[in-house]
């Protein structure tokens, strides 16, 4: 019976950011238990390495190159999905990224593209996808952040726009329930993708334990954020909405 909850056969799944990390990590999974998957990003090649993968287990993969800071874009991506698969189940609003610089370096310029980057695109797709998943129910995910949660330096903008996506998350989940779509979001720690991966080899630093910051002493792998990326899609959590599920090693814990 357990396994059966955790069944995603019939089902459809956006994921943005997919050329990678996490939103690779997801697809795969989402795929193994029977999604078929459009995987949305800025880079045509990294997408198409994931739809591979996909396709490898059976599954149908549709790439659509997609900017998420342009919200005709992002329609149009809700749009064509509609076009191809007739449906949407999942939605993962998994693109994001950020800089670090201090407070006085950040341009107001700078401020608009990480909100435009990391809540705006979440409110567009997320409204987009729900006007289809309105009477057949369906379960949206949002990628956000430690830094939604406490203060990490240099990083304002992101953390403004996260914590902006972490209640959104809950608004939208009293808003939609009554159409049987569940929101939910995963505030994730460090995470050992490749971005993280050059920026620890170019300090010159070893990406297995430095800069995790976090109880468990290393940095976390996108596969365990998958997991609960695949949780929270299937019926496994039928009667979660509306919570932000911190994945971070034990990071919160410390002050």
């Amino acid at each position: 019976m357990s396994g059966q909850k955790m069944d995603l056969t019939g089902k459809v799944a956006i994921i943005t950011g997919s050329g990678t990390g996490i939103g690779r990590a997801s697809a795969v999974l989402l795929a193994q238990q029977g999604a078929d998957i459009v995987l949305a990003g800025r880079k045509e090649g990294p997408l198409d390495e994931s739809a591979g993968q996909v396709r490898a287990l059976g599954r149908r993969a549709s790439v659509i190159p997609t900017d998420v800071k342009d919200s005709d874009a992002c329609e149009a991506l809700v749009a064509r999905t509609m076009e191809e698969f007739g449906r949407i189940d999942i939605l993962l609003n998994n693109a994001g990224g950020s800089r670090a610089k201090s407070l006085d370096a950040w341009t107001l310029a700078d401020f608009h593209d990480m909100i435009a980057l990391n809540l705006t695109s979440v409110w567009v797709l997320s409204l987009a996808a729900a006007r289809h998943m309105r009477g057949t129910g369906g379960s949206i995910i949002n990628i956000s952040s430690m830094a939604s949660l406490r203060a990490v330096p240099h990083s304002a903008p992101y953390g403004v726009a996260k914590a902006g996506v972490n209640n959104m998350t809950s608004v939208m989940a009293v808003d939609l329930a009554p159409f049987g779509i569940r929101v939910n979001c995963i505030a994730v720690g460090t995470i050992k993708s490749e971005g993280y991966i050059r920026a620890m080899e170019r300090m010159g630093l070893d990406p297995d334990v430095s800069g995790a910051g976090n109880p468990m002493g290393r940095p976390g792998l996108p596969e365990e954020i998958a997991w609960p990326v695949l949780f929270l899609a299937s019926d496994a959590s039928s009667y979660v909405t509306g919570q932000t599920l911190a994945v971070n090693g034990g990071m919160a814990l410390r002050p």
